[in-house]
């Protein structure tokens, strides 16, 4: 099939936008892979502060003609994602000694579970521990002792920070090691019926409670199609990922099997070998194009949106909220998985998962099938899924036919002919919506605003029964300068709420929502932010605000609003406590939200 007409214009158009900026990266990919394996050229004292604990590894990486591989992980136990990664580095070192290669910690980088700060002042730390990670994972692969780079890591913020440091040292081969998603507990959408009686008062904290921990269960990933799990299709679509590797639940044969092969598989691609697949050859702007369509086709986290971007720029590609306008408008929505549908992720894999999808975006002309991957050339090979057989890892043809058409349909007869995501523009700036488990009808709310600088106000107003008309909720100064655009996904409920008490309601904001973002329509990311003077911070209470998804326009419809003084407002509550004073330097340097927020590159 023919590559789609949209999806060459767009990688055409990002080819010319990124022309200046790749050709330096890539210069400077050359400069360091000539410089040859980098150990090398280290001194002896350099190198036995490296290899001196490493046991009978010594001699291998002393004589420095095997591949050393360093793995750079995420670890922690409070992370139920990263939970399993504890015994990743001893399974992964016995592996590669198996193939003639040596494996060491290069270092470890922080990771934040949103799920725990939702709604506290930590989350205010949270998309900046992104640039975090990246900064960590260079100062880990820094020694310049590695052949190629292991990166385990999952979540949030974690798997693009890890990306961008896969690109920084893009002169080494990367593969990224998933854990897979826990086994499948109560169904998202009890849960959400459940925090809903919460919010109103028919229910207490223990019913609450026992909810929660009966959703978030065991070890793995949360199920819900949120940041954690868009990062894992978006690593296979991108090819770095093992095909199939994604939806492997955590403790299992085939999991464990994945995990060496990919260890391997890094030992494998090296430039000491004959099969050397550089990052910086797989991270181009074909295989960023094939992650929007990913992005798109699945209804993905609108947090991708920010994160995107960031990844690109450390690839010298270089993105905007046009190339996912105009990708939506071309991408079926392939997959229903809460909180678009009913179904978890792992229903979603049984269903044929991302096997059956690439097939099917491939047979659609909607995906570069040329892009270069940690499992060799071609996109197609992602169509195969892994299978044990006689406790042998191998790859079958994965399935022709959708296994559940509730959840995962084909390409010609989608759920719906776009894409997930839509731009928003108007006399409030620029910000996206994810409209993919938004009503039609809602996709238009047209109401009075009501304005806050706080969530926390919100609930405050919901639970004193102020909001009694359609009404749309504006929540500034929450941009990434203003307090680090901390995840507003704690009003979800209250929201939810007042939109099934009949009212039309919407939210806007310069902050973030949650990947998982719901049903109620929230225009978020808006550009430039309230606190830089941004039209937000000219809303009054009571503006007619016209949000129409269709027509991808935000507007307030006041005669006067140009003309008026934007407001300010006291910041000095979100530079203080949990770590914020930390980040003050981040939130001076910080880049507007429509090119990533990002505070390096």
């Amino acid at each position: 099939m023919p590559l789609n007409s949209t999806i060459a214009r767009v990688t055409d158009r990002i080819r010319a936008r990124s022309g200046e900026s790749r050709r330096r990266y890539l210069d400077q990919m050359a400069r360091a892979r000539d410089g040859g394996t980098a150990r090398a050229h280290l001194a002896c004292g350099n190198q036995a502060h490296a290899y001196a604990a490493m046991g009978t590894d010594k001699d291998a990486l002393a004589e420095g003609r095997a591949p050393n591989i360093g793995i750079v992980t995420a670890y922690n136990d409070m992370l139920s994602a990263h939970q399993p990664y504890e015994s990743y580095p001893a399974l992964i070192r016995a592996a590669v000694r198996r193939v003639g290669a040596t494996a060491q910690v290069a270092g470890g980088v922080p990771a934040m579970c949103d799920g725990v700060t939702q709604g506290q002042a930590g989350m205010e730390l949270s998309l900046f521990l992104r640039d975090v990670i990246a900064l960590a994972a260079g100062v880990a692969l820094s020694h310049n002792t590695f052949d190629a780079a292991l990166f385990l890591g999952v979540c949030d913020k974690i798997v693009p920070g890890l990306v961008m440091a896969a690109a920084t040292f893009g002169h080494l081969p990367a593969v990224f090691l998933p854990a897979g998603p826990m086994t499948s507990g109560l169904p998202n959408d009890e849960k959400s019926k459940v925090r809903q009686k919460f919010a109103t008062g028919e229910i207490g904290r223990a019913e609450l409670m026992a909810a929660e921990m009966a959703s978030y269960h065991g070890p793995g990933t949360c199920t819900f199609y949120g940041t954690a799990n868009t990062n894992q299709m978006l690593m296979e679509v991108m090819g770095l990922h093992l095909p199939g590797a994604s939806f492997v639940n955590p403790g299992t044969p085939l999991r464990e099997a994945l995990t060496i092969a990919g260890a391997e598989r890094a030992a494998q691609i090296t430039a000491l070998g004959n099969a050397y697949t550089p990052a910086a050859d797989i991270l181009d702007e074909r295989t960023f194009v094939n992650g929007l369509v990913g992005l798109m086709a699945t209804g993905g986290s609108t947090n991708l949106v920010i994160h995107l971007p960031a990844m690109a720029r450390a690839a010298g590609v270089i993105l905007d909220l046009e190339d996912f306008a105009d990708i939506s408008a071309a991408t079926p929505l392939m997959a229903k998985v809460y909180p678009n549908g009913l179904a978890d992720v792992n229903h979603f894999h049984a269903a044929g998962g991302l096997a059956y999808m690439i097939g099917e975006l491939l047979d659609a002309g909607l995906l570069h099938p040329d892009t270069k991957t940690v499992a060799g050339d071609g996109l197609a090979r992602y169509t195969r899924e892994p299978k044990l057989v006689d406790g042998t890892l191998a790859w079958a043809e994965g399935p022709a036919t959708t296994l559940n058409d509730r959840i995962l349909r084909p390409a010609a007869s989608p759920f719906q002919p776009e894409g997930g995501l839509k731009q928003l523009a108007g006399n409030l700036g620029r910000g996206v919506i994810k409209v993919s488990a938004v009503a039609p009808d809602r996709h238009v709310i047209e109401a009075p605003a009501r304005v806050f600088h706080d969530q926390e106000d919100v609930k405050r107003a919901f639970r004193a029964g102020e909001f009694t008309s359609d009404t749309v909720v504006v929540v500034r100064f929450q941009g990434p300068r203003a307090n680090g655009m901390p995840e507003l996904h704690s009003l979800t409920p209250t929201l939810a709420v007042l939109q099934d008490r009949g009212l039309r309601v919407a939210l806007v904001t310069d902050g973030r929502m949650s990947g998982a973002s719901g049903k109620v329509p929230a225009a978020i990311h808006v550009c430039p932010e309230a606190v830089d003077g941004g039209p937000l911070a000219r809303v009054r209470d009571g503006d007619v605000i016209r949000l129409d998804a269709d027509a991808g326009t935000l507007s307030v419809l006041a005669p006067d609003f140009d003309s008026r003084t934007p407001v300010s407002a006291d910041l000095s509550a979100n530079a203080q406590g949990t770590g914020r004073e930390l980040f003050e330097v981040f939130r001076r340097t910080v880049g507007p939200a429509t090119s990533g927020a990002a505070t390096i590159l």
